[in-house]
């Protein structure tokens, strides 16, 4: 088999599965909800610098490939349907998100619900991966009441969409999101790599569920 061939097989695999899915899936023997949309939680792609050298990287080489990788990735989950484009403010989620736009010609509706986890005022640039390597150990209680009302923003900013859409954003904020959806306090659920997706459904009634959880890895945190 050629490789052009490996890959149109996979992509119409992937489409078949899409329709499967929403065909049986989308309804519950106990409540036989139909799932009407889809929330994609995507994960930044690889930063030019880290958490404690930059205030706002870039992405890399790497992480621009990632994202071109992504986008093509979306545009099959959400073939042949509308879906808008959030990302947070920060220069490496928008420029994530930038190859999936540019495929769907859309805008990128950018929102501060789903930025990065501060960092406590009084840490220095070069204490905040020392200081959010120990916090990712703990919970949302944990880090105090601060922290859980951000936590909370994020996964009511999440809760409120109410059409397809991409989401992109980090790695606590993806995690504080599905923490949220199966009762998880935990800062770290799922060690999510970079560019993973994670997508959500949303049932007729208006309730979330995690239809599938994105790639993990144990990457650098940036």
């Amino acid at each position: 088999m050629t490789f052009s061939n490996l890959h149109l097989e996979l992509s119409i695999s992937s489409k078949l599965a899409k329709v499967g899915r929403h065909a049986t899936a989308g309804f519950s023997n106990s409540t036989r909800q139909f799932f009407v949309d889809e929330i994609a939680l995507v994960r930044h792609g690889r930063a030019s610098a880290g958490w404690d050298a930059s205030l706002d990287p870039g992405l890399d080489d790497l992480g621009r490939k990632q994202a071109d990788e992504a986008a093509k990735k979306l545009d099959l989950i959400f073939v042949g349907t509308q879906v808008q484009i959030i990302s947070s403010p920060l220069l490496r989620c928008q420029q994530t998100a930038k190859p999936f736009a540019e495929l769907r010609k859309a805008p990128v509706r950018v929102c501060t619900e789903v930025a990065e986890i501060p960092s406590p005022s009084g840490v220095e640039m070069s204490g905040r991966v020392d200081w959010l390597r120990v916090a990712m150990q703990g919970t949302w209680a944990d880090l105090g009441v601060e922290y859980v009302e951000f936590r909370d923003s994020v996964v009511k900013f999440v809760q409120s969409l109410e059409t397809n859409t991409v989401v992109f954003s980090h790695f606590i904020a993806i995690n504080a999101v599905i923490g949220s959806l199966i009762s998880d306090d935990r800062l770290v659920i799922r060690s999510l790599d970079n560019c993973s997706i994670t997508l959500l459904e949303r049932d007729s009634s208006g309730n979330l569920r995690i239809a599938q959880t994105g790639h993990e890895a144990d990457t650098l945190i940036r």
